[in-house]
């Protein structure tokens, strides 16, 4: 358990959640579902029986320094990595990959975002056990697959090589990865059986990641291989300053895994949701016998149903003639959107920065 590594990633802002998930307070340090802990603190609770809390990293932007810093106060404040700008996850994964390799050359790694739901903790628990055990003595690069339970558009997916067995975590080669597919596809990739939902979190040993990165992104790995010797100093902050100045915008799903020939697939089932949207937060939540998933006390609602309403405890909501619609009122901003159209929340958000300034976003 020494050598297993886990890097958390809490620097995104959550565009879709708006407007609850807020620039200057994002998701991850919101407490969604009422569980009475935030979406990061219930990740590292779920990673600390994995890896020692010695070994938990936590990468976020160095505006969130420290929500990080006072909703996770067990990780060291040397563990918690600030970036100095959002360039994408693959940035992010190389920047832990080199930091951690100055302490420990055979680290076997978990990357996983901090804003993920998680209901069958044990399974989840056995699933990158098995990972893990994988990544030790494999050079690999390992995603985890979610069975997919409906023709989702808002996930990416993978394609696997269909191979013999009936193991209840199966590791398969990766054939082919697909964003966020249309409907037709996805109810076609659903119906194939031979497609899993991307759930963004990988396993690895460091020599294999950073033998990627050499291979698929060399400009990056040379950028931060620059810095050995300046990690764990007072010069990395200045060191990371002047390298995502220079570092490319790109997801490792892109810069890496779609390249490599060494990516496999973990598939699995733990009652996952990325909760990456308000429909998949409507799954998550209980409905009443009309459909509508209610967060909020003074919600009254006449002849709607299928609807999402989040409120805050102290306005009162009445709503009526609404069918498949999200509608959500958060400090200054009422969102009301047809759930069909939530992906384009991100795009509302961008319109409201673009006419509105940056006060309500």
């Amino acid at each position: 358990m020494k050598n297993n590594y886990c890097i958390i990633m809490a620097g995104g802002i959550g565009s879709r959640f708006w407007p609850m998930s807020r620039n200057n307070f994002p998701k991850q340090f919101l407490d969604i579902l009422g569980t009475g802990k935030t979406l990061i603190q219930q990740t590292f609770d779920r990673f600390r029986s994995i890896c020692p809390v010695e070994n938990i990293y936590i990468v976020t932007n160095d505006s969130y320094l420290e929500h990080v810093y006072q909703q996770v106060p067990e990780v060291p404040k040397s563990q918690v990595l600030a970036e100095p700008q959002r360039r994408n996850t693959a940035p992010c994964i190389a920047y832990a990959a080199f930091k951690i390799a100055e302490r420990n050359p055979d680290a076997n790694m978990i990357v996983a975002p901090s804003d993920h739901i998680i209901h069958d903790e044990a399974s989840f628990h056995a699933a990158l056990t098995k990972g893990l055990a994988f990544t030790a003595g494999n050079d690999s690069l390992l995603t985890i697959g979610i069975h997919p339970s409906r023709p989702d558009t808002g996930y990416g997916y993978i394609q696997f090589q269909e191979e013999g067995g009936d193991d209840k975590f199966r590791i398969s080669k990766v054939k082919t990865f697909t964003e966020k597919p249309n409907l037709e596809m996805a109810k076609f990739f659903l119906k194939s059986g031979e497609f899993v939902w991307n759930a963004g979190i990988f396993l690895w040993n460091l020599q294999s990641i950073l033998k990627a990165f050499q291979q698929h992104l060399p400009d990056m790995y040379h950028l931060f291989e620059e810095g050995k010797g300046i990690y764990n100093t007072p010069g990395e902050a200045d060191f990371l300053r002047k390298t995502y100045e220079l570092c490319t915008n790109i997801s490792i799903d892109y810069g890496i895994l779609e390249k490599a020939k060494n990516v496999y697939v973990l598939s699995a089932e733990f009652g996952w949701s990325d909760l990456g949207t308000w429909k998949s937060l409507y799954e998550e939540l209980p409905k009443d016998p009309a459909g509508n998933a209610v967060v909020g006390p003074h919600v009254m609602l006449d002849r709607t149903s299928n609807c999402i309403v989040n409120f805050p405890k102290d306005k009162l909501a009445v709503i009526q003639g609404l069918e498949n619609y999200i509608v959500v009122y958060a400090d200054d901003v009422l969102l009301i959107c047809p759930k069909d159209d939530e992906q384009q929340v991100r795009n509302l958000v961008n319109d409201v920065k673009i006419k509105k300034g940056d006060k309500f976003v």
